[in-house]
């Protein structure tokens, strides 16, 4: 072996241990948030509620795990804690469905939704990595009017979890951030009206038949209030013509 060959070796094995000590380890890049209904970090990022730096990454409201609150512990995501802030309310039944966008996929401990402290539902995880998209039905246990959800995803090998809020108002109609009240006149539609020959992505509203509509993922061609309430079109309450 020549001379510069035997110094690049010799250089390479220095660098290689300081190198895996630096490079951060891909296990530990675990994120999510409940996109559907709308979270409090996702309106954050859609604009909806000004909410300061959350809006550039709702996926990483991560802390330890054990946690009730909606900033999972970060001071500068406090504003997720702020109830009167103005969130948006979605009306819903007496069941609904959750709707995690992971997009880093750690192995799972469990899923679980809390109301005001008490466990309404839990999912075993089996400590597998879950799906991108993952959807949960969530029984509200007999909880009634508006309600804050808090959604918390427990990873398997790590001491930390996400958590996710989620305002509804169960059995009622949607609200602002003036209570959410159960009656009153049904807002304006504000959405785009729905479009046969659109293509729509998950998260995306419009308005349609007096309602408002979001799709729950990727659809053309399907009339809102046709699929059902398994189908792509998630029922946002009823509205009123601008």
């Amino acid at each position: 072996m020549n001379t510069k060959r035997r110094a690049a070796v010799a250089i390479g094995a220095l660098v290689a241990p300081l190198l895996a000590v630096s490079l951060p380890a891909s296990s530990a890049s675990a994120h999510g948030w409940v996109t559907l209904p709308t979270s409090r970090q996702e309106q954050c990022a859609e604009g909806v509620v000004q909410c300061g730096e959350i809006k550039y990454e709702p996926q990483s409201v991560e802390g330890p795990k054990g946690l009730h609150s909606c900033s999972g512990g970060h001071s500068e995501f406090a504003e997720l804690d702020d109830d009167s802030k103005g969130w948006q309310v979605t009306p819903v039944g007496t069941t609904a469905t959750f709707t995690w966008h992971n997009t880093a996929r750690h192995a799972t401990l469990n899923w679980q939704y809390f109301i005001g402290g008490q466990k309404i539902a839990e999912f075993d995880g089996h400590g597998q990595q879950p799906p991108a998209d993952l959807s949960q039905q969530v029984d509200f246990g007999g909880f009634t009017g508006r309600q804050k959800v808090l959604a918390v995803w427990n990873i398997a090998d790590t001491a930390n979890a996400f958590y996710s809020c989620v305002d509804v108002n169960i059995g009622g109609t949607g609200g602002g951030g003036d209570g959410g009240g159960t009656g009153g006149d049904p807002g304006t539609c504000t959405a785009p009206a729905w479009s046969e020959t659109a293509v729509y992505t998950g998260g995306e509203t419009v308005s349609y038949d007096d309602h408002n509509w979001r799709a729950k993922w990727w659809v053309t061609g399907d009339k809102p209030g046709t699929t059902g309430e398994w189908g792509v079109w998630e029922d946002l309450g009823a509205c009123a013509a601008a």
